[in-house]
């Protein structure tokens, strides 16, 4: 046997201080080290009055979240067209407040049909889909609008 360690555990020798800046590669930093020693953690929120970015909201963001819970119209016409075998009604039109569910329009429609709870009744707009209970009917109107 030989006194020389194996080569894999032999130390590699260190750069000399001699060496060039050009040759050494630089350490990656990990996630959660900035560039600078004064650099905010980015785990730390901040709010809207420290940030230098965004002092305030740009004027039209203000009009648009000014005018984003309101609906053109308080109320809103709907027109029952019945299906297949469905039973038509008297009256076919009637308003709803803007502000309301679509669960509204389906219990109006239910007392007027003298239906059952536990009867199905399945309502779609202008024939193409049909919404969730929890959906504002004013928010429907809108889309109806604009999409067909």
């Amino acid at each position: 046997m030989s006194d020389n360690p194996p080569q894999d555990l032999v130390p590699s020798p260190s750069p000399s201080p001699s060496s060039s800046p050009s040759t050494a590669s630089p350490m990656p930093l990990a996630d959660n080290e900035g560039a600078g020693s004064g650099a905010a953690s980015p785990s730390l929120p901040l709010t809207m009055s420290a940030s230098v970015v965004l002092a305030d909201l740009p004027r039209d963001a203000s009009a648009a979240l000014a005018t984003a819970g309101s609906f053109q119209t308080d109320k809103i016409v709907v027109r029952f067209k019945p299906v297949g075998s469905a039973p038509s009604l008297a009256q076919d039109v009637c308003k709803i407040s803007s502000t309301k569910r679509f669960e509204a329009v389906v219990i109006y429609l239910r007392k007027k049909l003298r239906c059952k709870e536990t009867d199905s009744v399945f309502l779609y707009i202008n024939s193409a889909f049909a919404p969730s209970l929890d959906e504002i009917v004013g928010n429907l109107q809108q889309v109806a609008q604009t999409q067909y």
